[in-house]
């Protein structure tokens, strides 16, 4: 009896589950208002900062609600901007993030946790560099169910990415700290 009960409460949770994912409205970034940034420790001292542009992705939002059921984004690795054409060239290079070869990056939600009533938790993969590791976003949102505002926080271990790097590698940081600034449309 006590197994039957424990199947039951977990296929309603299943069925509720995917019937909430469906009732959501899909909602697309939109790349001309949204980025990601990134800044990582060089030198010891200074941080390099830069930005990735945002190229595509999708938010899936229950109706009169501001935490997404499920989203995913797209950047364009290609367009990988630290204002230094000559480290530009080398992080989109075969050594570091190989953008010819890779050109776009993309993060999958898998699981995505309400932590407050304007923020949550946000599981998923991102897929770089032909490698697919999980990661953990912490989400703020500002505005309302109509035009919500996205603020996504994260850190990101460089050496989990089977780069190759240079010689310069002991001299710069592990983790970068990445900030995603979403806005639907």
């Amino acid at each position: 009896m006590r197994r039957t009960s424990i199947v039951a409460v977990a296929l309603v949770a299943a069925i509720s589950s995917t019937a909430l994912a469906q009732a959501a409205e899909q909602r697309a970034i939109d790349p001309a208002k949204s980025k990601a940034q990134f800044s990582i420790q060089h030198i010891f001292v200074e941080h390099v900062t830069g930005t990735i542009p945002i190229q595509s992705g999708v938010v899936d939002l229950p109706a009169g609600s501001v935490i997404p059921v499920r989203a995913t984004a797209v950047l364009d690795a290609t367009k990988f901007n630290t204002g230094d054409s000559d480290r530009d060239g080398s992080l989109t290079s075969p050594d570091y993030f190989d953008t010819k070869k890779f050109p776009t990056w993309t993060f999958t939600s898998t699981k995505i946790t309400p932590t407050g009533p304007g923020s949550f938790g946000m599981d998923g993969v991102l897929t770089m560099h032909g490698v697919t590791q999980p990661e953990h976003l912490d989400v703020t949102v500002r505005g309302d169910a109509g035009h919500p505002v996205y603020r996504a926080v994260g850190h990101i271990d460089r050496r989990t990415w089977e780069m190759k790097g240079t010689r310069l590698d002991p001299v710069i940081g592990n983790v970068a700290d990445v900030t995603l600034d979403i806005v639907l449309k």
